[in-house]
């Protein structure tokens, strides 16, 4: 699933090409991506429009239009944008959505298994409503994070996943953010340590901003709108890693599962007790 360097990268790369620009057309191949709302209803709504500015909250890419509203899009599990230029060809197997601008630009939206969504809104109370600070920002401070934690029992893997502690950490930045912290994915939440959530807050901010300097990681279906690959997977210490050895100690990384979503850790560096 693209994570926040993900779709911050995205933002970052589509946003010179596009802002600015009008939306002449969008031609839509799936009806999923847009209910309820009819596919008919939902380009009408965008064609004419144009982009004012492109920014990101969580793992959700907003488009800002001058119709004052916004197009939301949402990447969820392999949903991704591809950025061409001149008339489009056929569109690729997994194309469920063109937008064509002015400057002769397309952005298609793919997504093999069809579980992302783009939506036009007129205010973003929703987003903000459910979503945490971002973990890059000012807001998001050590105390912060301490008194977030320490109102759950669940294991910390959980409690940073939860978009409405932090917006737009996922599974495999977690996992690194754990480890270069040196904190077991199974620890409780309310149980870490004034010093144990002073690290993990560190770990996290320095997680992410290598990530995003890296273009994000290409470990699945992401790629960058002009088809490179990210290569912050090539820096990863656990994630992804079983089997393999542990950059610090040599221990063998370890695979588990917590609610349903693999974890990657080292048992020596993140010991459970």
């Amino acid at each position: 699933m693209p994570e926040l360097p993900e779709v911050e990268t995205i933002k970052n790369e589509i946003s010179r090409r596009v802002v600015g620009q009008t939306i002449t057309r969008i031609s839509v191949t799936d009806a999923k991506l847009v209910a309820p709302v009819p596919v008919g209803e939902f380009c009408r709504g965008l064609e004419g429009q144009s982009i004012e500015s492109i920014k990101r909250r969580g793992k959700y890419l907003l488009f800002n239009l001058s119709g004052k509203e916004t197009l939301v899009m949402h990447f969820r599990m392999t949903g991704s944008l591809e950025l061409s230029t001149g008339k489009a060809a056929q569109p690729a197997r997994h194309t469920r959505a063109t937008i064509f601008f002015a400057n002769n630009t397309c952005l298609a939206f793919n997504d093999p298994r069809r579980f992302g969504t783009m939506r036009l809104i007129k205010n973003e109370d929703f987003l903000e409503n459910k979503l945490g600070p971002e973990p890059l920002s000012e807001d998001f401070t050590a105390s912060f994070l301490a008194q977030k934690l320490r109102q759950r029992s669940i294991f910390i893997k959980a409690a940073l996943l939860d978009q409405g502690v932090l917006a737009g950490m996922g599974n495999m930045y977690t996992d690194e953010a754990l480890f270069d912290a040196r904190i077991h994915p199974e620890k409780r939440a309310n149980s870490l340590t004034d010093g144990e959530i002073e690290a993990l807050h560190h770990s996290i901010r320095k997680v992410l901003s290598a990530a995003i300097d890296k273009k994000g990681a290409s470990v699945n279906t992401y790629v960058r709108p002009g088809g490179e690959r990210g290569t912050a997977q090539l820096g990863f210490n656990v994630a992804h890693r079983k089997g393999q050895t542990c950059p610090v100690c040599g221990t063998q990384i370890e695979r588990i599962k917590l609610g349903g979503r693999g974890t990657y850790f080292c048992p020596r560096c993140q010991p459970e007790y």
